[in-house]
């Protein structure tokens, strides 16, 4: 183990295992609290976006207090790259999950009773299962680190009932730390946690949610494909994830992206395993693919260099689409967030809550989130703001970098109008979907329209003076202000919510509503540099590039993704700064005394060959 030599060399002081063994020339926020807090015995509750540094906060006590870490994870693909990561460091870790063959299970079995190990991966199912908890009471434990805690909630956006069996630590382990960490949990979700894990003594570290490098976007459904190929457009030869809301959409979408040339992938649970192995495998491959997929990708991936990250469907809570756009530019690098949304999506999230068989304490909240989620879409002001503030975090200023600060959108006094619409609504019995209502409006005498003799009602033609697009996007917008609804489970008709319809129609106070704008701008991303601070030329990129062609025959042959042996923010910067010595190269952030000794002389041997041309 790891534990013994950093006591032999005398560098078991955390400073210096981070430096030494992670290779960072310090912490970030308050990893170091964390840190000197668990060192010493303390439970803790961790919250910090996704990218932030979380995992420092239970490998380097990991690797400090003596014994066996025991890290408790969902994600069988978190668990091989968090493995494989710390391998590349120097420090012994194991997994046990579903995919392992047999042997290697063995193995890892073997080696956590000899007390070889100095992480543990594993499932909550397994690790309450077999035996394991009575394996784990004879040995010398480290700490509990409960990752993705926000499954142990009833209130979580990720529920797995299976996590709650979690609180018989408490009792079977006492002298044992606990950290319980997540990137997406509300108060309630935080109090839920504590409660539910019997941690009512943690202290509660929270880091801002903020993410400076993800441009936020959110744009009305207009033609979703056409809107989502001018995205791909901007983000030629990269990497992406495009979230659908239905297997079968996963599968279509990809395959239309694919007739366009694009290398992209379907992802859903009910494919086969092997292609979904195969699929994982691309991605982790650090090929620029598209992966189309739902909710059950992409949670857990510690791939970096994700720059995009589109939502097709309304994702049901803030949570959840948080912890979905934390995907993308995990390197710090900028990276480019998009949903697209429509009245028949909100309808049809508050239709399947309303179908729920949860108790009606949970789909209160349930239905809290889904507004808060439905609020976001429509917001005028800074969505960053608004987004963090679902989290309870107040952000003092706009954020500079999401559409809305780089657009302001026009607000306008739409009483009239959505009165207009709302009477339509009604004087055609309330049971005709948009393009009907838009039509009598327009006074289009349309097929329909005549059959049921709606161009003699008194609302037909009083909005000929607006295009179609603007009725679509204020009935969308009386949606999501609740005072219209979609009957899904009929024939989408639209229909009036009347406490929230009356006082509009009474001209009781202004509606004022959002103008859609008929072409958002686009957004431009900044040439990346090299580093920060640092004059880029022709040679640094020739570096750079060769550096990369070397770190993917490397993690070729080890059969591991390329960025667990160093992250392109990495190889940018020794591409950069051109060490010509292994002590040199030590001080690049990022690499540490494992990684130096593993591959110093190739990438020295790799900056020399640039340098000679």
């Amino acid at each position: 183990m790891l534990q013994s030599l950093l006591q032999t060399e005398g560098w078991d002081h955390p400073a210096s295992v981070l430096r030494r063994v992670f290779g960072f020339p310090g912490f970030r926020g308050q990893q170091e609290e964390v840190v000197r807090h668990v060192i010493a015995g303390g439970d803790a509750l961790v919250l910090a976006p996704t990218g932030g540094g979380k995992s420092i906060c239970f490998q380097l006590p990991a690797v400090c207090r003596p014994g066996t870490a025991v890290v408790i994870s969902p994600l069988i693909a978190l668990m091989d790259d968090q493995v494989a990561a710390l391998r590349q460091l120097g420090v012994a870790a194991g997994a046990l999950h579903s995919d392992l063959d047999a042997a290697e299970a063995r193995s890892v079995t073997r080696d956590l009773i000899e007390q070889q190990l100095d992480l543990l991966y594993i499932s909550p199912e397994r690790l309450l299962a077999n035996g394991t908890l009575e394996r784990l009471s004879r040995l010398r434990l480290a700490l509990f680190a409960i990752d993705e805690a926000h499954c142990v909630s009833h209130w979580g956006h990720e529920f797995r009932p299976e996590y709650r069996g979690l609180a018989c630590l408490a009792d079977q382990f006492p002298g044992v730390p606990r950290l319980a960490l997540t990137a997406t949990a509300d108060p309630r979700t935080r109090a839920d946690i504590l409660r539910a894990l019997k941690m009512s003594a943690a202290e509660t570290f929270i880091a801002s949610f903020h993410r400076p490098n993800l441009h936020i976007g959110v744009a009305p459904k207009v033609s979703e494909t056409t809107q989502l190929l001018d995205l791909l457009a901007r983000h030629t030869g990269v990497c992406g994830i495009v979230y659908c809301g239905t297997r079968a959409k996963t599968e279509r979408m990809a395959a239309r992206l694919s007739a366009k040339g694009i290398p992209a992938l379907a992802f859903h649970a009910g494919l086969d395993p092997e292609t979904k192995r195969s699929a994982l495998a691309r991605f982790r491959s650090g090929e620029p693919v598209v992966v189309v997929a739902t909710i059950a990708f992409g949670m857990g991936i510690d791939r970096p260099d994700v720059r995009f990250v589109v939502h097709l469907d309304m994702p049901d809570s803030p949570e959840a689409y948080y912890q979905q756009i934390g995907r993308a530019g995990r390197d710090g690098d900028p990276a480019e967030t998009l949903l697209l949304y429509g009245g028949q999506d909100i309808a049809q999230a508050r239709h399947w809550l309303a179908q729920s068989a949860a108790p009606e304490s949970q789909r209160r909240v349930m239905r809290t989130k889904l507004e808060e989620m439905i609020a976001f879409t429509e917001v005028a002001g800074c969505r960053t703001q608004a987004l963090l503030g679902c989290f309870g975090e107040d952000l003092s200023q706009p954020c500079g970098h999401c559409d809305n600060c780089a657009a302001p959108p026009h607000m306008v006094d739409a009483t009239v109008e959505a009165q207009k619409v709302l009477s339509a609504v009604y004087r055609t019995d309330q049971l005709f979907g948009a393009l009907h209502i838009i039509a009598v409006l327009r006074g289009e005498a349309t097929e329909g329209v005549l059959r049921h003799a709606h161009d003699r009602l008194p609302t037909f033609g009083v909005g000929a003076d607006h295009p179609p697009p603007y009725w679509r996007g204020l009935i969308r917008q009386l949606i999501a202000h609740g005072a219209l609804d979609v009957d899904t489970a009929g024939h989408g008709g639209l229909f009036l919510v009347e406490e929230k319809a009356r006082p509009i129609l009474r001209g009781e106070g202004h509606i004022m509503l959002r103008e859609d704008a008929r072409r958002r701008p686009v957004v431009v991303r900044p040439e990346r540099a090299i580093t920060a601070g640092v004059d880029v030329g022709p040679e640094a990129n020739t570096a750079f590039d060769a550096l990369r062609s070397w770190r993917s025959g490397e993690a070729k042959a080890q059969r591991i993704p390329p960025y667990v042996i160093f992250h392109d923010t990495v190889l940018r910067e020794i591409a950069a700064v051109r060490p010509t010595s292994i002590e040199e190269l030590g001080q690049i952030k990022g690499v540490g005394a494992s990684k130096l000794q593993r591959y110093g002389a190739a990438v020295l041997a790799v900056m020399a060959g640039p340098q000679s041309q």
